[in-house]
């Protein structure tokens, strides 16, 4: 056997299979499948803590995942180390390192518990109170101190070697819980047909099912037949089980969020794979069936090592074959302590007294206790408890006659009663409502397709939870469950004789006692929240899971209201805590922000092109040749693609295929531009606004048939475009039968710009005639280049003769190179985005989101001609008629020129003012936007948005700067070609 307390013939485990780890530096025995907490414990080890504030010791008061007390550092090495971790779920694996926390120097001996003795000046809201003045220590002093105090665990130095997953997927189905009732629902909705998934965070299933000896379902133990169950959920090809697997988190539209621990229960050799598996599920229905967390008594110095809930003690000796103690004793005021007492009594533990607040316990418990030799004092109370590092003895007070007594124990085991969890449905949006005759918050409202069941929902018979269950689950079930006895009694808060100046604690981590809630309630607190707050109650790890009923009923004594009328905490996510590791995934290193690159960007590299990002994409800036600067390679680019042509690479333009039959009238409602004349194999300039009338991304779209739309966005626009066009279509335009792709890596993008660029292309193009006559500025036309089908518009985004060649992503290097060994042999080069930008600012041509900045109106950027004057509606319509919009005072883009030096290119961002000698504060006119060396205009040239700049033109403007004045003449926005006549050659 592995540990003194480890009761032979008990448990579930198998007792050849044992494993060694550690825990502050000794080395103990487990069985494969024990967690750390039942291996401890039966090693006869219940110190495995400090409290937060006081430092107080801590011990085991759970066996599951609301545990506030057992929180360890787990390590498999130096790199994979994890704080926090709750020993009741921390399975033990052969070699696991654990550790105890918020300790110094060791465990028994803390220096941290000269806290405890102080504990009189570290009352409720003394953080409040001391750290006020004075004000200059705040930084120096107290901060520091406060930040290096904070916190149990110590956070990881060395990178995490683990590796994380990630999974989308859909299901009709998901139940979360695997106890009685969540087998029941799963097993009705997988009858009935639909895709299910099943969850629970334990490694086996059952839930309460687990521990209940007086259970029986269909005839069998209540275990067994939760077994037999998921055997029969796993052979059914729509059924998807996940032990080990926590919800965490229930989001809007059915959207939950799962996590799966799949290696942390592995030894080192073994655990080879993704450490946790982060599921994101969207789903039809919701069926919460989570069951209830049992209530600890408060009383005097109830938060000594060797007291727990008397579930736990169940959990342990039944499942893991552990008992908690040789001398039990048992408080309580529910009849679920007479099962764990008479459970433990006929394990041979010695139980050594029930001591039951009520004067009566349920139908039968009391005499069956007796029968068995355990003392049972009814209408007694706990008044206190003896121990430094683990409880000794407990003294008991008769309710009636006031006298008090001691007994000698070793553990202590407690229930106050059982609390729905009702976390997940909370989070769901769901209002709760107040069982006031079973004094707990059920679920109510429903807010989502949710449906609790179970205890989780207040349903306490068994006969009922398993109909609602199979209700529930929507299919045909025939299961029959029986419960040896049916519980009664349950306590919010202390008990009436309790000493109000005693330390009953509630919130076993942050310390915090009966009487901080009455301190809070003294000072003026009224709300539960500003009680939560001041106290810090509900505030740990747990999220107060075992304290936050208790607060709010001592609360309401104090405040003499209902305790609806003092209110409830806020339920949310995550339910338990959640590794960074699971919430990033593959989302770290070189993939924590992705490099996009285009097909022909490797080919860039080779040229030894120097790179820019735009969004995630790696652009080419531009191709700088042996001894060039940049400011040379730029203006040689510039200078090739005005006399012979150039290369592009555009593939990262936004791509958005528009269709369906209602496709233009959604055009027509998403752009300020008319769709309605464009015909099929044209191209028009698209402006898109915001709800507001202000400029959000722009971009040329080609009508490849009547019900089909090729849209281009912005580089960087592409994903909010075709997020806010979902969004129209989705809530606004429903009822337009239109679907959206985005399809921006599914073409390379070729841009060919200048004056032989019809010659470069010519012999690659087949099926459509390119003649200037036969193929116009804005055509488009699907054929072959290079024998690869695409798609050929003629546009222009330099000013002169332009062709952009979308070909299938695949083909897109092969296409390039042999365009440009072409392009070579007429003296053309390939150039990059800061070329680009150049020839673009030349011809006036704006860039949204540099020449616009959320303010700018089509008509601001002198492009009223893009807002249709015939349309009734579009996005941004009314926006436009706005009182402000319309003003005179507006700034509007214009051209800057820089006056007595042409060789000067202003800086971008440059303030712009009427008067630099005006009276400070000098009013600022605008800035600009976009500045450049013009290579073609051997000048400087600048855009920027000024106010009432449209009327300023032929205007002198001033440009201050730290070390001069410059002045600037105020032209139009189109500074080369102001005819048009190049594009159309």
């Amino acid at each position: 056997m592995s540990g003194a307390l480890r009761i032979e013939g008990k448990g579930r485990l198998t007792p050849a299979k044992t494993i060694r780890f550690t825990f502050d530096g000794k080395s103990y025995s487990a069985l494969e499948g024990d967690t750390l907490a039942s291996a401890l414990l039966a090693n006869g080890i219940h110190l495995v803590g400090r409290s937060y504030k006081y430092h107080r010791p801590r011990g085991f008061l759970t066996a599951g995942s609301e545990e506030p007390n057992a929180l360890f550092d787990i390590s498999r090495d130096s790199a994979r180390r994890q704080p926090n971790v709750r020993g009741p779920v921390q399975e033990v694996f052969d070699g696991m390192t654990a550790s105890s926390q918020n300790r110094w120097p060791s465990l028994s001996f803390d220096a941290g518990a000269v806290n405890d003795f102080l504990s009189p000046f570290f009352i409720a809201g003394f953080y409040y109170k001391t750290f006020m003045w004075p004000r200059i220590a705040w930084h120096r002093l107290y901060e520091p101190l406060i930040r290096r105090a904070a916190g149990l665990g110590v956070a990881p130095t060395e990178e995490d070697a683990d590796t994380y997953a990630c999974r989308y997927i859909h299901c009709d189905v998901l139940v979360v819980g695997a106890g009685l009732a969540g087998l029941t629902a799963a097993l009705s909705a997988a009858r009935a047909g639909k895709d299910v998934i099943l969850c629970d965070e334990k490694p086996e299933p059952g839930g309460a099912l687990q521990y209940e000896t007086g259970t029986t379902v269909d005839g069998k133990p209540g275990y067994e037949w939760a077994l037999a169950a998921v055997e029969e959920l796993r052979g059914m090809d729509n059924v998807r089980f996940l032990p080990r697997t926590t919800a965490f988190g229930y989001y809007n539209h059915n959207f939950l969020a799962l996590c799966e621990r799949l290696t942390d229960h592995l030894p080192t050799g073994k655990a080879n794979g993704p450490r946790e598996r982060l599921w994101q599920v969207r789903t039809g229905e919701v069926i919460v069936a989570t069951g209830a967390i049992e209530r600890p008594m408060v009383f005097p110095q109830n938060d000594r090592p060797g007291i727990m809930l008397a579930s736990a003690a169940r959990a342990y000796l039944n499942h893991y074959g552990v008992a908690v103690g040789r001398k039990v004793g048992v408080c309580c005021a529910h009849d679920s302590a007479y099962e764990a007492a008479i459970d433990l009594k006929n394990a041979g533990v010695d139980v050594v007294a029930i001591i039951d607040s009520r004067r009566q316990a349920g139908s039968g418990l009391a005499e069956a206790a007796r029968a068995l030799g355990i003392k049972v004092l009814a209408n007694h109370a706990v008044v206190g408890t003896k121990g430094r590092l683990r409880v000794s003895s407990m003294k008991v007070k008769d309710k009636e006659s006031g006298k008090t007594r001691s007994f000698d124990i070793d553990a202590l085991i407690t229930s106050a009663g059982w609390t729905p969890s009702v976390h997940l449905f909370s989070q769901s949006r769901g209002k709760l409502v107040f069982d006031a005759e079973e004094q707990r918050f059920v679920p109510g409202t429903y807010a989502q397709n949710t449906i609790c069941v179970g205890a989780c929902n207040g349903t306490d018979a068994i006969h009922a939870a398993i109909g609602e269950a199979a209700a529930a689950g929507g299919g045909t079930v025939d299961i029959a469950g029986e419960n040896a006895h049916q519980w009664t009694g349950g306590m919010l808060g202390e008990d009436e004789t309790a000493d109000s100046h005693a330390r009953a604690f509630i919130d076993y981590q942050h310390d915090v006692c009966a009487k901080d809630i009455r301190q809070a309630v003294h000072e003026g607190m009224a709300s539960i929240e500003h009680i939560k707050r001041f106290t810090t109650n509900g505030m740990a790890s747990d999220q107060g899971k075992l304290s936050n009923m208790h607060g709010l009923a001592i609360a309401a004594e104090m405040l003499d209201r209902p305790i609806p009328q003092v209110g409830l905490t806020t339920f949310r996510q995550p339910f338990t805590p959640v590794t960074f590791g699971t919430l990033i995934g593959h989302s770290r290193g070189p993939l924590f922000d992705p490099a996009r690159k285009t097909p022909i960007g490797g080919w860039a590299e080779e040229q030894g092109a120097a790179f820019e990002d735009v969004g995630n994409w790696k652009r080419a800036w531009y191709f700088p040749r042996a001894g060039e600067t940049k400011h040379d390679a730029v203006n040689r680019e510039c200078r090739t693609v005005r006399e012979s042509a150039g290369v592009f690479d555009a593939s990262t333009l936004g791509k958005i295929e528009v269709v369906g039959p209602d496709a233009e009238a959604f055009m027509n409602l998403m752009y300020s531009n008319a769709w309605s004349t464009l015909k099929p194999g044209k191209c028009r300039y698209g402006l898109m606004l915001r709800e507001d009338g202000y400029i959000y991304d722009d971009g040329v779209v080609g009508r490849l048939a009547h019900d089909r739309f090729h849209v281009t966005t912005t580089t960087g626009g592409a994903p909010r475009v075709l997020n806010l066009m979902e969004d129209y279509l989705q809530t606004e335009f429903p009822h337009l039968k239109v679907w959206l792709t985005s399809a921006t890596e599914q073409w390379a993008v070729i841009a060919v710009q200048g004056p032989k660029a019809r010659e470069i292309i010519e012999p690659f193009v087949e099926g459509v005639d390119i003649s200037t006559e036969a193929f116009p500025h804005m055509s488009l036309a699907e054929c072959t280049v290079c024998g690869v089908p695409a798609r050929l518009f003629r546009v222009s985004f330099t000013g002169e003769l332009g062709f952009e060649i979308n070909v299938p992503a695949d083909y897109g290097l092969s296409v390039w190179k042999a365009i440009f060994e072409r392009a070579e042999s007429f003296g053309a080069c390939a150039y990059g985005t800061e070329t680009m930008h150049v020839l673009r600012a030349e011809k006036g041509y704006i860039v949204v989101g540099q020449d616009t900045d959320g303010t700018v109106t089509p008509f601001d950027a002198g492009m009223g001609w893009a807002v249709s004057k015939k349309k009734t509606d579009f996005v941004g319509i009314r926006g436009l008629k706005r009182p402000d919009l319309v003003a005179e005072d507006r700034k509007e883009l214009v051209g800057l020129m820089v006056k007595n030096n042409s060789r000067m290119v202003l800086e971008e961002g440059a303030q712009i003012v009427a008067d630099p000698n005006a009276e400070k504060p000098v009013p600022m006119l605008g800035h600009v936007t976009s500045a450049y060396w013009s290579e073609a205009l051997q000048s400087g040239i600048a855009m920027a948005v000024v106010k009432n700049g449209h009327k300023l033109k032929g205007e002198t403007l001033y440009v201050p700067m730290p070390d001069r004045t410059i002045a600037v003449e105020v032209v139009d926005t189109v500074f080369y070609d102001k005819e048009g006549a190049r594009i159309h050659g």
